[in-house]
C-alpha cells in the first residue's frame, strides 16, 4: 500500500486518487487518462505525467498525441501555476469506511500519516500480520489446497517430496511421456556424431529471497499449473528493478517446485499465484534450472567450478544518462559478455567491485549468458538509477582476443544483426479453436449521460502492447456514468463503442475513440466478460488487492480466437543444432484438442538466442500449417523435417504477476 496516496499500485506507477469532482479535460494526461501528476510539457505543446511520458519514451521516439519526433530530454516541467492547480484538486480519503474527509490532493499524504483513522487501522493490522511471520512461521496458509484433495500435502519430511518432484522434472526432459514433445532433445543422425552434446544439464536449486517490505511483489510473471497442459509452474519473465531481478538468480524458463517448503509442482495456476503472493520478509524457493547442453566432462566442470565465484554488484546512477565507465566485449572462443576494462574515474571503477575479465551473467534480471555487448548497453541506458550486475569471476585466466564488436555502457544503439523479423498477421478462426475452462459472455449496454460526464474507466492492452492484447478495463472509477450504471466490471474486454470496433486498435487509438464518443448524450458499449467455470478457484485477479491489477495468465486462455493476435517467429539453426525448445499439449483421446504450449527453452540454443519465443506461448501453426487437431506424434516430424529454418506462428499472453 502506497503511503502517499493510500492505494495499491506498482512502485514505478503513478499514484492513484479518488477525485470529488469531474476534472477539466485540459488537466488530464492523454496517456493514463487521469489528472496530471508531475506534469511535463513537450516542445509540441502537449502535457503528460512524468512517469507516463518516461515509460512511453522508453519504447517510442514520438509524441503520443501528434506523433512528432520527440526525446525525453527535450521535455520540461510544467509551470508552477499548472502544478498548483493540480495540487489543489479535491480528493476523497481512500479509507471511506473509516474516514469520509475530503482535502486537496497535496494534503492527502499528511492526512494519511497524521490524522486518518483508516490508515492507522490498516498499519496496525499489517503489524499484526508481520509478527507471526517474524517468529519463524513463513509458510503460507495451505487452506487453498482443501479445494483440491489430490494436491500433495506437506508432511514434516518435505524433502522427500522435493526429491520426487525434482527427479520427475529432470526425467521429463528426456522422455516421451504423454503430452510432452521435445524437439530440442530428440536424437538425430547428426547427434550420433556429437556425443558431447547429448547431455542436457538441469539442476535443482534452493534460493532465499529477502524483502525489506514483506508486502512488496517479487517482480516476475509465471505461467502453467496442473489445470493447463504446461503442468509445472514456469517463470515467463523477470521484471526490471524488481526483487527477483536484484537477486539475479532466477531466470525465465526456471520451473518453481517449492514455495516456503510447500510443493507446488502439481497445483493449479491460481493456487500457485496465491502461494507466491503470500507476504513475508524471507521467501524460500526451490527451482529447477536448465543449464543447457553439456560440452565438457563432469571432471572438467568440477575442476573449473572450484575457481569460479558468482558476485552481485549494484551501481547507482545519479540520472539515466550517466555512464558506468565499463568496456564490454565478446570473446572469440566463448559465448557471453566480458568486462574488458573499467574507465578510470568512472562509476564502476569508483565502486571497485567489478573486475576485468568478469563474465556478465545478467543485468537487472535480464539473462545475458548468450547476450551481446549492445544488448547489455541498451539495458544500462534505459535504467533510471539502480543497475544490478550478476557476474562470474574466474581466477587466473587471461582475456582472449575480442571479436570486432564491443560496447561501453553509454553506447547509443544496438544492432539487430539480421535477426528474424516478426510479421503480424491474423489467422482464420479455424486455425485456432479450442475448449476453454472459461465462459465467454458478450453483452451490449446503452447509457444516457450528460455531454461533459466522463465514462470513468481506465483501460489497458492495445495491439501496440508487446503481447498485442485486446482493450480491457483496468478500473472503474467512483465517478462517471459507467460506475453509476454498474454493468461494466474490471477485466471486461471492450469490443466496440457506438459501433466503432476497438478490437484492432492500439492503446492510444482506443483512448481517442473512447474520449471522442464519451462526449455524446448516449453511449452504446459492447463488451466481453470472461467467467471461470470452476467455482472452487479463487478470483485472485480481483481479490488480490495488494498487487497492481492485471488479469491472470490463465484468464487470457479463455479469449475467443477472433481476438487472438498472432505473430510469426522465424528460427534458424545449423545442421548440427537442435531448435532448443520443448512443447506440451496437442490432441489426446482422453482430453480432446488442447493447444500446444512452449514449456522449456534451453540455454545456448537457437530458440534461446532469438529471445522472441517465451515459455507459455501458444503455437498456432508451423510454417503456415495449423496445429489445431494435431497430436504430438504428428507435430514432432513436422518440426524435425525443418532442417535449417522454421516459422512458428504463436499467440503470447503475459504471465500472472507475482
Amino acid at each position: 500500500l502506497c503511503c502517499e496516496c493510500g492505494q495499491f499500485h506498482l512502485l514505478l506507477d503513478n499514484h492513484l486518487y479518488n477525485f470529488q469532482d469531474e476534472v477539466d479535460d485540459e488537466l488530464i494526461c492523454h496517456i493514463c487518462l487521469q489528472p496530471l501528476l508531475q506534469p511535463m510539457d513537450t516542445p509540441c505543446g502537449h502535457t503528460y505525467c512524468f512517469k507516463c511520458l518516461e515509460n512511453f519514451m522508453q519504447e517510442y521516439n514520438f509524441c503520443p498525441m501528434d506523433r512528432k519526433k520527440l526525446s525525453f530530454q527535450q521535455c520540461h516541467k510544467s509551470s508552477l501555476l499548472v502544478r498548483n492547480l493540480l495540487d489543489k484538486l479535491i480528493v476523497f480519503c481512500p479509507f471511506k469506511a473509516e474516514c469520509q474527509q475530503t482535502m486537496q490532493r497535496c494534503e492527502l499524504e499528511a492526512h494519511l500519516q497524521n490524522r486518518c483513522p483508516g490508515f492507522k487501522k490498516y498499519k496496525s493490522e499489517l503489524q499484526r500480520k508481520k509478527n507471526p511471520i517474524s517468529k519463524g512461521k513463513e509458510d503460507p496458509p495451505t487452506k487453498v489446497e482443501t479445494n483440491t484433495p489430490k494436491d500433495p500435502e506437506v508432511p514434516s519430511g518435505g524433502s522427500s517430496l522435493v526429491a520426487e518432484s525434482s527427479a520427475a522434472a529432470v526425467v521429463s526432459l528426456g522422455t516421451a511421456e504423454p503430452g510432452l514433445v521435445n524437439p530440442a532433445f530428440e536424437e538425430t543422425e547428426e547427434g550420433e556424431n556429437l556425443p558431447q552434446r547429448t547431455s542436457l544439464v538441469a539442476e535443482t536449486t534452493t534460493i532465499e529471497i529477502h524483502r525489506e517490505d514483506p508486502e512488496e511483489e517479487l517482480g516476475m510473471r509465471i505461467v502453467g499449473g496442473k489445470d493447463t497442459p504446461l503442468g509445472n509452474i514456469v517463470v515467463q519473465e523477470v521484471l526490471r528493478d524488481s526483487v527477483i531481478a536484484a537477486d539475479g538468480r532466477i531466470a525465465p524458463g526456471d520451473h518453481i517446485l517449492e514455495v516456503n517448503g510447500v510443493n507446488i509442482s502439481s497445483v493449479t495456476h491460481c493456487q500457485a499465484v496465491s502461494f507466491l503472493r503470500h507476504p513475508g520478509p524471507v521467501l524460500h524457493l526451490m527451482v529447477l534450472q536448465e543449464k543447457g547442453f553439456s560440452n565438457k566432462t563432469a571432471q572438467q566442470d568440477s575442476t573449473s567450478a572450484t575457481n569460479r565465484e558468482v558476485i552481485h554488484v549494484t551501481l547507482i546512477k545519479r540520472d539515466r544518462s550517466e555512464p558506468l565507465g565499463i568496456k564490454l566485449i565478446r570473446k572469440t572462443d566463448e559465448a557471453g559478455i566480458f568486462i574488458l576494462d573499467l574507465l578510470e574515474g568512472g562509476l564502476a571503477a569508483k565502486n571497485g567491485k567489478l573486475s576485468r575479465n568478469d563474465r556478465v551473467l545478467s543485468i537487472n534480471g535480464q539473462d545475458l549468458r548468450q547476450g551481446t555487448p549492445e544488448a547489455a548497453a541498451q539495458i544500462i541506458q534505459t535504467t533510471e538509477s539502480r543497475v544490478n550486475f550478476v557476474v562470474l569471476r574466474q581466477l587466473g585466466v587471461q582475456l582472449s582476443e575480442p571479436v570486432e564488436d564491443g560496447s561501453t555502457s553509454n553506447s547509443s544503439s544496438s544492432s539487430n544483426g539480421g535477426s528474424p523479423v516478426h510479421h503480424r498477421r491474423r489467422l482464420d478462426q479455424n486455425h485456432y479453436r479450442r475448449k476453454s475452462n472459461y465462459q465467454k459472455a458478450s453483452f451490449v449496454i446503452a447509457i444516457k449521460k450528460e455531454p461533459k460526464e466522463s465514462l470513468g474507466i481506465t483501460i489497458g492492452g492495445g495491439r501496440d502492447n508487446k503481447n498485442k492484447l485486446p482493450i480491457y478495463v483496468t478500473s472503474v472509477q467512483p465517478i462517471g456514468c459507467l460506475f453509476r450504471d454498474g454493468r461494466i466490471k474490471r477485466g471486461d474486454v471492450l469490443l466496440s463503442i457506438n459501433g466503432i470496433d476497438l478490437t484492432h486498435l492500439n492503446y492510444y487509438e482506443a483512448v481517442s475513440a473512447l474520449k471522442s464518443n464519451a462526449a455524446s448524450h448516449s453511449v452504446i458499449l459492447k463488451a466481453l466478460e470472461i467467467i471461470s467455470l470452476n467455482s472452487t478457484e479463487p478470483s485472485l485477479d480481483i481479490k488480490e488487492q495488494g498487487f497492481s491489477w492485471s488479469p491472470l495468465w490463465i484468464t487470457w486462455l479463455g479469449l475467443p480466437s477472433y481476438l487472438h493476435c498472432c505473430q510469426d517467429i522465424v528460427l534458424s539453426k545449423g545442421n548440427l543444432e537442435s531448435w532448443g525448445f520443448s512443447i506440451v499439449g496437442g490432441f489426446e483421446e482422453s482430453k480432446g484438442n488442447q493447444p500446444f504450449f512452449i514449456k522449456t527453452i534451453v540455454p545456448g540454443t537457437p530458440a534461446f538466442r532469438d529471445r522472441k519465443l517465451k515459455c507459455g506461448d501458444e503455437i498456432v501453426a508451423v510454417n503456415g500449417v495449423p496445429a489445431i487437431g494435431m497430436s504430438n506424434s504428428e507435430l514432432i516430424p513436422m518440426l524435425k523435417e525443418q532442417r535449417n529454418k522454421v516459422t512458428l506462428t504463436v499467440v503470447s499472453w503475459p504471465g500472472s504477476l507475482v
